[in-house]
């Protein structure tokens, strides 16, 4: 592992938001990476990697917290809705928020965990492994990376089918490969073999197109800030987890190397990897979501800081249509962590006007171009949202005070009742912004969740239960919190959240992007 990969695996899965690098050629997502810090761990240290060193005082209390099982369910007595623990596999974690991890029948769910991918039966919520991690060649098990470079790396589950899209490295080839898993039969089916340099990112409605993105340029001697030799932040220079990030943003978005966004073909036959640009860029471009309903439509962001970058855009499959969907009218407005409603006819995403002060949950229709936006406060802000397909209620995964919200009391779990802001005759447009503001319903206290592991939270096909991932009990595991109240719980299950989970995690999170000068001495 080189400097800059350390640097960004001690912060809890930074790596896969910087693009172009190495370990993104290897065809990996959030939801991969983030695992993957839990299983460097796995006997012992955990997904929370920035702790202070009072936190770090004994190794053996670390070990202590992952032999022990949390508990399988209990109610939240702050919210009154009943919790599962849907995965056993310490080190386990869903899907990044906007990934689909569900199959068409909203039966069975995707996670990934540090033996392979898995699948939950969201009904008798019964788990198995589908696709084993394959042995370490040998000669690299004595390296931590390399438990993450050879392993499996889920993509998507399809729209059409209930197939888990995953890259693996053939090691005697030396190549990456693109494969697809039946969630049911179990069966594999290799579907294209990758090119250097090549990657899929995301995977069309039906199924017949990869996209992916591939660097023309060569990157700056040392990287973007972080590589060997490249300046670094140094002990005792104050710099927080998110300056750092941002220097290295700067770097990247400046380096201005020419790349390529393309489409591949999946579908067996002569034209089985054939590749269709799209658009030459000098941006960055990253996040690439295809509409799960539309097979050629595209979204993709322009990475880099916010604030600086017009970020969220939709193309067609055939290069035409390359639109921009939210134009900033004000300095140091930002819209991000873009995400498809589940009908695919509308576009959400993060709208903040401007940055850090004014919170809203934004959204575009493709067909009619209505735009709506429903306001929340400082402390209902969350990292990531998602959406019913009726808009019948919205959830997110709240956020510590380190984050761009700076919010007081905003570690939940939420529920998000959507209500439109009567008209009563006030001049109106199609032009305009429809306004509707968030009622917040908690539903799980996060206190004690290490927000350097964001929680991604999802809501199941049934609409009953929102999941999510977190790390409160030391090693992380995937969630489930139950939509209703919880009905005649006994006083056994009503159980204080953090306080549960202290019990078996006694180590105290700390806020993200507070700085440790012992940060820069961690090695995992």
């Amino acid at each position: 592992m080189n400097q800059w990969e350390e640097f960004y695996v001690n912060r809890a899965g930074l790596l896969l938001k910087l693009g172009g690098i190495s370990l993104l050629k290897l065809l990996i997502r959030k939801a991969s990476l983030l695992v993957f810090i839990s299983m460097l761990s796995a006997g012992g240290a955990h997904a929370q990697t920035l702790d202070s060193p009072q936190q770090n005082a004994s190794s053996a209390a670390k070990m202590a917290q992952t032999t022990e099982i949390p508990p399988k369910t209990w109610v939240d007595k702050d919210t009154g809705h009943r919790i599962f623990r849907l995965s056993d596999e310490p080190g386990s974690g869903a899907n990044y928020f906007n990934v689909n991890p569900f199959s068409p029948d909203g039966k069975l769910m995707e996670y990934m965990a540090p033996d392979g991918i898995h699948v939950l039966n969201l009904t008798t919520r019964k788990t198995r492994l589908l696709v084993p991690n394959p042995p370490l060649p040998a000669g690299e098990r004595g390296d931590r990376m390399a438990r993450f470079r050879f392993g499996v790396h889920p993509i998507v589950v399809g729209h059409k089918t209930p197939s888990v899209f995953f890259t693996k490295y053939d090691v005697a080839a030396k190549v990456n490969v693109l494969y697809k898993a039946d969630m049911y039969s179990g069966k594999v089916t290799r579907l294209l073999t990758l090119a250097p340099g090549e990657s899929v990112i995301t995977v069309n409605a039906d199924e017949t197109l990869g996209t992916g993105t591939m660097e023309v340029g060569k990157q700056p001697a040392g990287g973007f800030g972080f590589g060997p030799g490249a300046r670094r932040p140094q002990q005792g220079r104050g710099i927080t987890a998110r300056q750092a990030k941002g220097e290295m943003m700067e770097r990247r978005l400046a380096a201005r190397i020419p790349l390529i966004l393309y489409t591949v073909d999946l579908r067996p036959g002569p034209d089985n990897g054939k590749k269709t640009t799209l658009l030459h860029s000098t941006d960055w471009i990253n996040h690439l979501l295809f509409s799960p309903t539309d097979p050629h439509l595209l979204m993709y962001c322009h990475e880099g800081m916010w604030q600086k970058v017009d970020r969220i855009w939709t193309i067609h499959t055939d290069g035409t249509h390359n639109m921009l969907m939210h134009k900033r009218t004000m300095a140091m407005e930002i819209a991000g962590h873009e995400f498809w409603g589940p009908d695919g006819e509308t576009l959400w995403y993060d709208w903040q006007y401007p940055r850090s002060q004014v919170f809203y949950l934004a959204g575009y229709d493709l067909a009619t171009g209505e735009r709506v936006a429903y306001h929340m406060t400082r402390d209902d802000w969350s990292i990531h949202f998602n959406a019913t397909t009726d808009r019948s209620f919205f959830v997110g995964d709240g956020g510590d005070p380190g984050q761009v919200a700076h919010a007081r009391n905003g570690e939940w779990i939420e529920l998000f009742h959507a209500h439109m802001i009567p008209l009563d005759g006030a001049i109106n447009s199609k032009d305009f912004w429809q306004p509707g503001v968030f009622d917040a319903e908690h539903l799980v206290n996060m206190a004690h969740h290490n927000y350097r592991l964001e929680p991604n939270v999802h809501i199941t096909p049934d609409e009953k239960m929102v999941i999510f991932t977190s790390n409160m009990f030391g090693p992380s595991y995937v969630f489930g919190v139950e939509v209703a109240k919880a009905k005649d719980a006994s006083s056994a299950d009503l159980q204080s959240t953090p306080e549960l989970a202290s019990r078996y995690n006694p180590v105290n999170p700390t806020p993200t992007n507070v700085y440790s000068p012992a940060d820069e001495h961690r090695r995992y």
